[in-house]
């Protein structure tokens, strides 16, 4: 594997040479040049945190796959690692597909991830063949190949995204499945060494029946009760719900080792913006569970990708998760993300006026922001925040629409790549807003966690401006603050 993950290395320094950086985060993950997709391998191993994602080092496009590497030791300033994985066996030679890490009972970090092959070595058009495959390394950093470890049983056309935990001492592995009748499932396997696993059972099965694949499956306690994370492939746009071509979402139920899975509530989003897929968690050495997602699109090409800026694809901010008591998986930003502030600004209490414009900020590529709107002071039928405004009537527009009573996030003016907006409903009284820009995308979390609206935001040239808005009435505002975002790498290095 080691040529093969020095031929990856020089592809990326050459495409990294000529990337455009006019939307490449300063506070999110992505690779240095390539394309990112699906977080894999989260864990705590000798003192960092480490992440790893789906990564195409030789284009802004999809491609043949590897595990992209970064690691922090506080989980705000992050070290880039070298490329952990690439195809280079029999097994993988289509694509080292997603999958988890953990530490071993021997000390060691443990990669589990999806052998990937096409039947016809070029495509899905036959079919393909996926088995579970290992790897071992010492140091967190350099990795052993160790071959397959659980191979595709007959008949299934999907078998992939491995995601181990250990549980009252036993090791436990679930796959998202496609059985031979077309119908989404999870599979579950078991260990007690870590290194042969067992098949137990299909721990769920998706009711929708034209759901057909559950990708990226994540198990987990919260409390006293378990959450089931998985992305549903086939799934109908209904409504408000739905609305991407990939989305993703969970159940909560109850579940003991060698007893079935009880459901207990019913599939509900995890984001309901236009770009969040295939969350992922691991559990920090304080206890938060912590998730990260990817934000990205395989079925519209985004702005960087269409222009050929070298680079696509970038993680969510990671949060922390928890449930309330109506069994409601909510998120925030972790607190680390505190650190990156850069001076700011309390605005206290503001007022606008009806169809008034009030600017806040000449210039923002990056910003964290906090505002409060009394609703029921407020008289306007939208009323909000324009970030990315490069000239009048331009930008995104996260805002609160009174005849729908839903927070929207609306980028249709935006610039360039997919438009559209998505929402999320909210009662009356005060709704608080923390918004977290990048120089491409904008992530809005509502309240205290109880939602989440994550988007990409690729804005026009100029100068990114942020202001005001109240429309055919006033906007109340208890309280404004906002902050100017540092970046994550060491030395400042993008």
């Amino acid at each position: 594997m080691k040529q093969q993950l020095l031929d990856a290395e020089r592809a990326a320094d050459i495409l990294r040479a000529t990337r455009n950086d006019r939307w490449y985060p300063t506070f999110h993950i992505a690779a240095r040049a390539g394309w990112i997709n699906d977080p894999n391998g989260l864990s705590y191993f000798d003192g960092r945190h480490h992440v790893f994602f789906q990564h195409n080092p030789r284009s802004e496009q999809w491609g043949p796959m590897h595990w992209g590497h970064v690691s922090s030791a506080d989980m705000l300033t992050w070290r880039r690692e070298p490329i952990a994985l690439a195809p280079s066996i029999a097994e993988d030679r289509d694509g080292v597909f997603s999958g988890s890490a953990i530490e071993g009972p021997d000390g060691t970090l443990l990669a589990y991830y999806t052998g990937h092959r096409w039947r016809n070595g070029v495509n899905e058009d036959e079919g393909n063949l996926q088995v579970q495959c290992m790897a071992e390394s010492r140091d967190g950093v350099h990795f052993e190949k160790l071959g397959m470890i659980v191979d595709c049983p007959e008949g299934l056309p999907h078998f992939r995204d491995p995601k181990v935990f250990v549980h009252e001492g036993t090791g436990y592995m679930i796959f998202g499945a496609s059985s031979a009748g077309g119908r989404g499932q999870v599979w579950m396997y078991t260990s007690t060494d870590m290194r042969e696993w067992t098949f137990d059972r299909i721990l769920f099965e998706d009711p929708d029946p034209d759901v057909f694949m559950l990708e990226c499956p994540d198990f987990f306690p919260l409390g006293d009760s378990w959450v089931l994370l998985y992305c549903p492939m086939g799934l109908r746009k209904r409504g408000y719900d739905h609305r991407n071509d990939h989305t993703s979402g969970y159940v909560v139920g109850e579940w003991a080792p060698g007893r079935e899975f009880n459901q207990r509530t019913d599939f509900a989003m995890t984001d309901f913006g236009a770009e969040f897929y295939a969350p992922q968690t691991y559990l920090t050495p304080d206890g938060r569970r912590v998730l990260y997602a990817w934000m990205g699109s395989f079925t519209i090409p985004a702005a960087p990708q269409i222009d050929g800026d070298g680079w696509f694809g970038q993680l969510t901010v990671p949060r922390e998760l928890w449930l309330d008591d109506r069994l409601r998986l909510r998120n925030r930003p972790i607190t680390e993300l505190d650190g990156l502030r850069r001076g700011g600004r309390d605005l206290g209490e503001l007022r606008v006026g009806t169809n008034q414009t009030l600017p806040l900020v000449d210039d923002a590529p990056t910003a964290d922001i906090t505002l409060r709107i009394d609703l029921e002071a407020s008289t306007a039928e939208r009323m909000g925040i324009i970030v990315h405004r490069t000239a009048p009537g331009r930008g995104t527009y996260i805002a609160y629409d009174a005849q729908s009573s839903r927070v929207i996030v609306d980028r249709r003016t935006t610039g360039p790549g997919n438009l559209g907006y998505r929402s999320y409903p909210v009662e009356g009284g005060e709704l608080t807003l923390r918004i977290l820009l990048d120089r491409g995308s904008v992530e809005v979390f509502i309240g205290d966690g109880e939602a989440s609206i994550s988007s990409y935001s690729f804005p026009a040239e100029g100068a990114r401006g942020i202001e005001l808005l109240a429309e055919s009435g006033e906007m109340h505002l208890p309280g404004l603050a906002i902050h100017q975002l540092g970046g994550i790498w060491e030395d400042d290095v993008l």
